[in-house]
């Protein structure tokens, strides 16, 4: 059982570590472009770039997944 609970809080610390790891780097993305992405994306259907942010966030994805693997 205490390994069960040990399992169970380090993946809640590494989720919630991802969850903030992956809003800095949304608020990065919008502070740095300098067009509305909510604008491109919905009403211009812009859709190189959803496939941009999208591989951001996956290459974000891949490199919290090495780090918490070791």
């Amino acid at each position: 059982m205490g390994n069960l609970l040990h399992t169970l809080v380090s993946t809640s610390i590494f989720v919630l570590l991802g969850l903030v790891l992956f809003a800095i780097a949304f608020l990065v993305i919008l502070k740095v472009t300098p067009f509305s992405i909510r604008k491109e994306i919905e009403t211009d259907q812009n859709t190189s770039l959803a496939i941009i942010i999208g591989s951001v966030f996956i290459g974000i994805a891949l490199i919290i997944s090495a780090a918490i693997h070791g």
